[in-house]
């Protein structure tokens, strides 16, 4: 039996350190220009001597290739009770998630038979000459002396992956970032915090960004607060506003910078049946204080007044800075049937200033749609059936931590192809958005307190691993997460296909695909790995 093992493996198999190691392995694949392409190799020690190990990738293309370790974080709650059979595991636990960068290529030394894993990365262009790449992953000790090898070849095919038409957005929580690396709100160390973690929503798929207006007001325990993000000063004389954007224009300057192209506006109405207004303070006699918030109400004169005077404003600043094809506004998060009245107070009392730009909310319940509620809804991906047989146009969806049963997600304890597959299913349906609320919600559930990602993975048990957040705060900034790199392989798969169809005509495409649903589709990796490939392999023979 060797002391050092290894194992090459796709980016969809999750390694734990606790059980032995099941997945076939896995060496070699193919990728167009313009894609990230990741998988694994597996590792673990046997003897009683731990040593210290040291990795690096040799090859014709290891100048693009990129190496990180494989984090294990705690899970206290992975899952729901009455969970479907598509689960890893539900036990509390150490799960795989954060991606580490390494110092000095050296890798954590784990304890005797412990499985651990390096995440590879190859990020492909187009100087990079087509044909087959050797990927050499080589093992050795601090002497030099190799402990282990793994060999992926790596196919690279001459034709581009087309940019990203899917709208996706993942709500970005600015004060969570203040909060955690305890800097003033917009500060300068707080913009420079911004600023990286827009670069890496950006590098992983997000082209639309939660833009708070005001603070938003989600998540958010009735009656309770959170910190006070608002990029529009306001200033009050007697029953006149003034408004002031030069803080809205360099967040949006920002976003424009990484390629964010959308600009979602927060919700101007609370979550869950907008019956009250957002947080909004403003100066008022020399001094700033409060002067919206749960003690308002949504349908009341002094909040009308108010967006009778903001709206319009907001618009003229929309128009002067060119970006009238770019944003997108919110009514309410979340409004059920019992909301229906309150919500179309609120839908109503905004329409007349946006009826020329597109209101998008997360709602499952078709009535808000058929009743002219809401321009383009939201439904959750288990709630999408009458929109689409009533054939809704540019039909969005969403899911968080209810979505559960039969249909895709990103919980800790689910297999990550249950994440890749949104991307074939996006195809399937032409979905033009995605939405999901937790890129870096680093509280606890409604806000109530801070918690360590590291250490406090489901909200303060408020909901399952891996809904609330996507990165993790490093010390020098945003530390990524197997979930959204596989996403990010999910809207890899949407761009190819697109791509194929291009080539040929999209009824081919879909009969490649084959029959699949959002709650009714193959499960497991070998299934997706396969399909990516025979798609990959048709583009080959379109564009040859």
């Amino acid at each position: 039996m060797p002391e050092f093992e290894t194992r090459c493996l796709s980016s969809l198999i999750k390694v734990f350190p606790d059980e032995e190691l099941t997945a076939r392995p896995f060496n070699q694949a193919s990728a167009l220009w313009n894609e990230a392409y990741s998988f694994q190799v597996a590792y673990r020690q046997k003897g009683n001597e731990l040593e210290k190990v040291t990795v690096r990738a040799e090859g014709t293309i290891g100048d693009v290739v990129t190496m990180r370790t494989v984090g294990l974080v705690p899970s206290n709650f992975p899952c729901y009770k009455d969970h479907d059979e598509d689960v890893l595991r539900v036990t509390p636990g150490l799960y795989p998630d954060p991606l580490y960068r390494m110092k000095d290529r050296g890798l954590p030394v784990a304890p005797s038979n412990q499985w651990r894993s390096v995440w590879i990365t190859v990020n492909l262009d187009e100087k990079i000459q087509a044909g087959s790449k050797q990927i050499n992953v080589l093992f050795e000790k601090e002497s030099g002396e190799l402990l282990g090898e793994e060999v992926f070849d790596l196919e690279v095919i001459p034709a581009s992956l087309p940019e990203q038409q899917l709208i996706c957005t993942q709500w970005f929580h600015a004060d969570c970032l203040a909060t955690h690396y305890n800097v003033d709100i917009f500060s300068e160390e707080h913009w420079e915090r911004i600023d990286q973690y827009m670069q890496t929503a950006a590098e992983h798929g997000s082209n639309m960004l939660l833009t708070p207006l005001f603070t938003p007001p989600l998540d958010t325990d009735i009656g309770g607060v959170r910190p006070t993000v608002q990029l529009v000063e306001v200033e009050k004389t007697g029953e006149t506003y003034q408004f002031n954007f030069a803080k809205l224009t360099r967040w949006i300057e920002l976003c424009l910078k990484h390629g964010i192209r959308y600009v979602e506006f927060s919700h101007l109405f609370t979550q869950w049946g907008a019956e009250h207004a957002p947080k909004i303070v403003a100066k008022v006699n020399g001094e700033t204080n409060r002067i919206f918030g749960w003690e308002t109400d949504a349908s009341g004169h002094e909040y009308k007044e108010f967006l009778s005077q903001f709206l319009p404003e907001l618009i003229t600043y929309i128009k002067e800075q060119g970006l009238e094809d770019r944003v997108y506004f919110h009514v309410s998060d979340e409004p059920s049937q019992d909301n229906l009245e309150s919500y179309q107070q609120a839908s109503d009392l905004i329409h007349d200033y946006l009826s020329d730009f597109p209101v998008i909310d997360a709602l499952s319940d078709y009535a808000f749609y058929d009743r002219g509620l809401v321009k383009n809804p939201i439904p959750a991906n288990d709630h999408l059936v009458p929109f689409l047989e009533n054939n809704v146009p540019n039909l969005w969806t969403y899911y968080c931590c209810v979505q559960y049963k039969k249909v895709s997600n990103r919980f800790f304890a689910f297999p990550s192809a249950r994440n890749r597959i949104s991307g074939m299913q996006f195809y399937h349906y032409n979905i033009a958005g995605f939405l999901h609320w937790g890129y870096n919600f680093w509280y606890s559930r409604l806000s109530r307190k801070q918690i360590d990602p590291f250490q406090n993975t489901d909200a303060d048990g408020g909901f399952p691993s891996g809904d609330a957040f996507l990165v993790y705060p490093g010390e020098n900034g945003p530390i990524e997460s197997i979930r959204m790199e596989v996403f990010y392989e999910a809207l890899q798969d949407l761009r190819a296909l697109q791509l194929l169809e291009k080539l040929i005509r999209r009824a081919e495409v879909l009969n490649l695909l084959g029959p699949i649903t959002f709650e009714d589709y193959p499960r497991g990796s070998e299934w997706l790995l396969t399909k990516r490939e025979k798609v990959n392999q048709k583009i080959l023979e379109a564009i040859e």
